[in-house]
């Protein structure tokens, strides 16, 4: 018997097929399923591979347990549970009664009974063995992205591969209500210095263009008195 290889992906389709037709095929384990290598048992469900990698339900004596499709191959025909066999007791031995015997001094002996044989019990292995436990896929991870360039904020969001919300501007307000969920000192003194330096930059603009509006008023001024 080869149990050396695990289930092929064919194999496994066949057992999907079979078990669906009400059939439950013998597997036999293989090495990578440890100390009951060797051993036959039945498939009774597949369950969601993607899930774990332990799928294959297999009845074996009274327990049923995952395995993985390593731990498996198709049994061959007329295959059976491979059980360690118990040393049979050898049977005990007839005493042989003994001739008389006519002496008078010595004391009679007792006919010594024959030993019996020691039957040395051969343990057998256990079908139960360390069954990983299924840990079920968690969604996957949650980025939310806020950064600052060229002078607007963003923010966007990615699920693992997948992006929920490409970058889209918010407000500075918005941005610095951001930061302040962040219990971080030196990522809220960043953010106003930021915030600062814009603001220093807009006042500056605002009184240029106050300085230019007071010109041209002063130009539009002097054209009214003119005409």
């Amino acid at each position: 018997m080869d149990a050396g290889q695990g289930l092929s992906t064919d194999e496994v389709q066949s057992i999907r097929e079979a078990l669906a037709a009400g059939r439950k095929p013998r597997v036999v384990f293989t090495a990578a399923a440890g100390q009951i290598a060797g051993q036959v048992g039945q498939v009774v469900d597949l369950t969601d591979p993607d899930v774990s990698d332990e799928f294959v339900v297999v009845r074996f004596g009274r327990d049923e347990l995952p395995f993985s499709p390593a731990d498996l191959a198709v049994a061959p025909k007329g295959a059976g549970r491979r059980v360690a066999a118990e040393p049979k007791a050898e049977p005990e031995a007839t005493p042989v009664p003994a001739a008389p015997e006519f002496v008078l001094d010595t004391p009679r002996v007792p006919a010594q009974r024959p030993e019996e044989p020691k039957v040395e019990q051969v343990e057998k292995p256990s079908a139960r063995r360390a069954v990983k436990a299924a840990k079920p896929k968690g969604p996957a991870g949650l980025t939310v992205t806020l950064a600052y360039a060229d002078g607007e904020w963003t923010v966007a969001a990615q699920q693992g591969s997948k992006a929920l919300a490409k970058p889209y501007v918010v407000k500075p307000a918005e941005a610095l209500k951001m930061v302040a969920l962040v219990d971080v000192p030196g990522v809220q003194e960043a953010v106003e210095q930021i915030l600062g330096a814009e603001r220093a930059e807009a006042e500056q603009q605002a009184e240029k263009l106050r300085a230019e509006l007071a010109e041209i008023e002063a130009r539009l001024a002097e054209l009214r008195e003119a005409g």
